[in-house]
Order: C-alpha cells, then sequence, then structure tokens
C-alpha cells in the first residue's frame, strides 16, 4: 500500500486524498494488530475462539476482521482509482497496477464463504491463496518492477509497457489456469491434472527479462550512475529471487507426477521461503529504499553500508535456508513418501538440515534487525549541495 501510494504521488505530483492514505494507514494497521493480538491470546492462552479466528489455514481471519479488511482496502482502492483518474492518467503501467489491486480485493471474497463440503471449501480456498499470488499479486509486481526499472536505471517507458504486455497475457493463460496444480488431490476432476501441470510456473519469466533488460541498457548507456545503488541491489536481487523461488522451484513440484510425493513436504518450505522473499519482501525493501532518502533527505543519497550488509545476511540467509530445506525435503520424499517410513523417523534423519536452517535463519533474522535500524536511523551521505542542483529528469516526467 504505501509502494503504491508513494510511487503514484511520484506519477501524478500527488494523490487523490492525502488525509483518505492516513485514514488508510491507521484503520488498516489497527484491524491487523487486532486480528494477530487474537491469535497471539489464542495461542498462549490455550483457548479457540471463533472471535478470533475462523480456523482456515491462510484465511483464518475471523469474520468481522474479514469484513473490516475488506471496507479498509475498499478505501484504499477508491483512493488509488481516483489517484490514476484525476492525476496520472490511465496508461498500462497504471492502469495493470490497478486491475491488479481490484483482484486482491474481489478474489478475497471467495474466501469468506464457508462451504461445509471440504472439496468445494478447498476449491474456492484456492482461489484467495492461490490467485492473490500468481494471479493479481504478479500484475501488482510486474507494475511497480516497471515504475522503478523507470525511475533507478532510466528504463524506457514504451520498452516496459511492452514487457507488461507479455505479462499480462501470461497472468491469464498460466497465472490463473495454473491454479489447476493445487486441484490435483482435493476431488475434482481428473483434466486438472493436465491443466496445472502445463500452465504453472511461467509468470516470473517476463519480470526477469524486463529488469536484467533495464539493467543492461543502464550499464551500456551510462553505467549504474545512479546515486542509490542499494535499491537497485533489492530490485534486480528481488526479480532473480523471484524468478528462482517462483519459476524454477516452484516448476520442481509443480507437475502431478513428481507432486505426489513432494506434496506438503520440505520441498513446499523451500519453495515458499524464496519465493515470498522475493516476490514479496525484496520488491517492497527496493521501494522502500528508494523512497527513504528521497523522503527524509530530499535526494537519492544515503549512507549504505549498513543496507548493504543487511542485503547480503538477509539474502545468503534465506537462500541458505532454501538450500537446507531443499536437502530435508528430499531426504523426506525418499524415507517418508517412498520407503514408507513413519514420519517421526523419518524426520530423525533430517536433522542436520534443519540445524543449518536454524543457523541460516538467524543470519536472515541480523539481516532484517539491521534493515529496521537502517530504515528507523538512516544516514545521509555527506555530499556537495551542487550534486542535487541538476534536475533529474526520467522517461515520462520530470523530478526535481
Amino acid at each position: 500500500m504505501g509502494g503504491t501510494y508513494y510511487l503514484l504521488k511520484e506519477e501524478g505530483g500527488g494523490l487523490y486524498s492525502e488525509r483518505l492514505a492516513w485514514w488508510n494507514l491507521w484503520l488498516f494497521s489497527t484491524g491487523v494488530f487486532l486480528v494477530v493480538a487474537g491469535y497471539l491470546y489464542m495461542g498462549l492462552s490455550g483457548h479457540y475462539s471463533s472471535l478470533f479466528s475462523e480456523g482456515r489455514e491462510y484465511i483464518e481471519a475471523p469474520r468481522w476482521a474479514d469484513l473490516y479488511l475488506v471496507a479498509v482496502f475498499g478505501l484504499f482502492l477508491f483512493n488509488v482509482f481516483m489517484t490514476v483518474r484525476t492525476r496520472t492518467g490511465w496508461d498500462p503501467i497504471t492502469g495493470l497496477l490497478t486491475a491488479g489491486l481490484a483482484g486482491l480485493a474481489f478474489f478475497y471474497l471467495f474466501g469468506m464463504k464457508f462451504f461445509k463440503n471440504m472439496s468445494m471449501d478447498f476449491y474456492f480456498w484456492w482461489w484467495v491463496v492461490h490467485l492473490w499470488v500468481e494471479g493479481c499479486w504478479e500484475l501488482i509486481a510486474a507494475s511497480m518492477y516497471a515504475l522503478l526499472a523507470i525511475r533507478l536505471f532510466g528504463f524506457p517507458r514504451e520498452r516496459a509497457i511492452k514487457y507488461l504486455y507479455i505479462e499480462a497475457g501470461l497472468v491469464l493463460f498460466t497465472g490463473i489456469l495454473g491454479i489447476g496444480h493445487h486441484y490435483y488431490w482435493i476431488g475434482t476432476p481428473r483434466y486438472w491434472l493436465l491443466v496445472g501441470g502445463f500452465f504453472s510456473a511461467l509468470e516470473p519469466l517476463p519480470l526477469l527479462v524486463m529488469v536484467l533488460d533495464s539493467v543492461r541498457l543502464a550499464f551500456r548507456e551510462r553505467g549504474f550512475s545512479h546515486p542509490n545503488l542499494l535499491a537497485q541491489y533489492w530490485l534486480v536481487g528481488g526479480v532473480i529471487m523471484h524468478f528462482l523461488g517462483a519459476g524454477v522451484w516452484g516448476f520442481i513440484q509443480t507437475l502431478p507426477q513428481v507432486n505426489r510425493w513432494t506434496h506438503g513436504t520440505q520441498l513446499t518450505a523451500a519453495h515458499g521461503h524464496l519465493a515470498f522473499f522475493g516476490a514479496y519482501a525484496m520488491l517492497i525493501i527496493a521501494c522502500i529504499y528508494y523512497a527513504l532518502p528521497r523522503w527524509r533527505f530530499g535526494h537519492d543519497g544515503l549512507d549504505q553500508k549498513r543496507g548493504f550488509l543487511a542485503f547480503w545476511l538477509m539474502v545468503i540467509g534465506v537462500m541458505g535456508m532454501t538450500l537446507a530445506l531443499t536437502c530435508a525435503g528430499t531426504i523426506q520424499v525418499f524415507m517418508e513418501r517412498l520407503w514408507g517410513l513413519p514420519f517421526l523417523e523419518a524426520q530423525g534423519y533430517m536433522g542436520f538440515f534443519y540445524l543449518l536452517r536454524f543457523v541460516f535463519g538467524l543470519l536472515t533474522a541480523t539481516g532484517v534487525w539491521l534493515f529496521f535500524l537502517d530504515v528507523l536511523l538512516p544516514k545521509p551521505v555527506t555530499v556537495e549541495e551542487e550534486l542535487y542542483k541538476e534536475p533529474l529528469v526520467l522517461e515520462g516526467f520530470h523530478v526535481a
């Protein structure tokens, strides 16, 4: 939400309503705080209550929170829509961003209906859990990647738009139909085995090519001249991790012939760690590091030593966790799924890799701590003011 507001404000010179954006922040934060407090209460007290949870994995928020958060997100969507309509104007980038956000609101509604039949309930459950990630979020991420590539690398807007058209097509034909790889074992018709196995794990490809193309053009024409190298690293690293986690680690367990053995093992956890870190965390951190110095200091200069240390600790930590869980999952598949060992007995052979996962988790946590410290206490670089008197001209708009 913050990244959307900041990038749209730069695109159009302002928001439709900044006051509404502030209300958006506090109402959303209050709702999330109350939901998490309810989860913690149940966990610590040992007493379940439908007031705090509906008990459905990933969408366990209670019904009052569903209604509350949908209303708050409706405010956000209204503000974004009016900002695009009155400030930035409609173009493929802002249009795709708005469409992705509207999809988030729409598909969440399917998680608010409970079906007594488990197959039917899981059928629509995936409309939230899958289509949020591989449908709506891919559109949002593609738009944000494009806006940041234009700003950080001077990537031509027309060229970015061409990649977005490819991404939108892939989401329609692979992201939506790719939901079938979740339908293998819940009692749905057999044709989902073919549909789900074929239409999966291709969505991140145009994002990877777009960002790497922007890096290539920037390096060929003027080198990495933008002073905010840290934001560039998070953006490029994010799209690479997005591709590896969602594309490679996702695809190795997508086909039904493989998924029948790997489903629900530590291989799934490895895929989740890397895909969410790249697709969500790294992109959002790139937005934060792009906006932070401009918001706090009025220019792109930022002391980046602490930020780069956080970057490498998090990247190495998450990659290490992913590889450790991949090894553990491979052992689990052979010993538990193929050889028939009991679950707990198979777990005993995976202890070394769980230890590695813990060590790399500590690295990741250290990087997260440094990141928060860097964001809360940023340091501007000491440079001559003349450096920032030159206007920064980017494709399609002008920023002083």
